[in-house]
C-alpha cells in the first residue's frame, strides 16, 4: 500500500460505483487508505473494488441502499469487524431528478430525493459517529451541491434535499467539534459526470439542442463559463478530509466556478 496522507486509515465512501465516488476511492487508495465502499449497484461497485484491489489496496465493498437504516447500520458493523476503526466517511451517494417545474413535480419524486439524498446522509452520520466518538477522532464529508446553497429552478426537490444536507452538516459539526470530529459539506456545481450527461440529454430533448448547446445552456450562469471537472471536486474532497485541514468544521465549501458568488 502506498504511503500518503491517509496511510493506515479506514475511509468509507458511499455511492462508490461511479462518478465522484469511484474517483475518490482511487485517489484515497493512492494516498494509503484502506477502503470501505458501498453503492446500490452491486455489479458496478464490484468492478471498482476489483480494479482498486489490483493496485494492492485493501478494499471491502458491500451493496447498500443508504435510505435504509438496517442496511446502513449493517454496513458500519461490517466495516468495524473488518478494519476495527473508521477514520473518514464520505457520504457521497445521491440522485437527481428530471428538470420539472415545482407545480408539476410528483410527490413521489420529492420523497425519493429526500430519502436518498437527505435521509441517506442523516443515517450515514447517525451510524458513523458512534465509533468516531469512541475513538475521539474522525472526519465526515457530506457531498451536497451548489444547489444546496442557492435556488435551482426546475430542480426544486433536489435542491431541497441538498439544502437539508448543509443543515445536517452544520448541526452535527456543532455537536461533535469538541470530541475531535470534523464534519464539512462539499458543494460542487455541475461537474463532468454521468449525472451531468443525463441532465444535458434532458435539455437536448426538451429544447432541440445538440450536446454543445445543452452544455452551454447549463453553464451560461457560471462566471468561469465551464463545468468543474471530477478531478477538481475529488481533489477538494481529499483536502477537506486531510490532516492539513484540521481547523475546518461545519462549513459548506462551494466548488462551482463562481456560480454561488453572484
Amino acid at each position: 500500500m502506498s504511503e500518503g496522507r491517509f496511510s493506515g486509515q479506514t475511509v468509507l465512501i458511499t455511492g462508490a460505483a461511479g462518478g465522484f465516488g469511484a474517483l475518490a476511492a482511487k485517489k484515497f487508495a493512492a494516498e494509503g487508505a484502506r477502503l470501505a465502499l458501498s453503492d446500490v449497484s452491486e455489479a458496478a461497485l464490484a468492478a471498482v473494488a476489483d480494479e482498486i484491489r489490483a493496485s494492492g489496496t485493501e478494499v471491502f465493498g458491500e451493496q447498500v441502499d443508504v435510505s435504509r437504516e438496517d442496511q446502513v447500520a449493517r454496513h458500519i458493523a461490517h466495516v468495524l469487524d473488518r478494519f476495527g476503526r473508521l477514520d473518514v466517511a464520505v457520504n457521497n451517494a445521491g440522485i437527481a431528478h428530471a428538470f420539472t417545474p415545482l407545480h408539476t413535480l410528483p410527490v413521489e419524486t420529492f420523497d425519493r430525493m429526500m430519502a436518498v439524498n437527505a435521509r441517506g446522509v442523516f443515517l450515514g452520520m447517525k451510524h458513523q459517529l458512534p465509533p468516531m466518538l469512541d475513538a475521539g477522532r474522525g472526519v465526515i464529508l457530506n457531498v451536497a451541491s451548489a444547489a444546496g446553497l442557492v435556488g435551482a429552478g426546475h430542480l426544486a426537490a433536489y435542491a431541497a434535499a441538498k439544502h437539508a444536507i448543509v443543515g445536517l452538516t452544520r448541526s452535527a459539526a456543532d455537536e461533535v467539534a469538541r470530541e475531535g470530529i470534523r464534519i464539512n459539506a462539499l458543494c460542487p456545481s455541475f461537474a463532468a459526470t454521468p449525472m451531468f450527461d443525463e441532465l444535458s440529454g434532458q435539455l437536448e430533448d426538451r429544447h432541440a439542442l445538440d450536446r454543445t448547446g445543452a452544455s452551454a445552456r447549463i453553464t451560461a450562469r457560471v462566471p468561469m463559463g465551464r463545468v468543474v471537472t471530477a478531478e477538481e471536486v475529488v481533489d477538494a474532497m481529499l483536502w477537506l478530509c486531510s490532516p492539513q485541514n484540521s481547523a475546518m468544521t461545519g462549513q459548506a465549501v462551494a466548488i462551482d466556478g463562481g456560480l454561488t458568488a453572484i
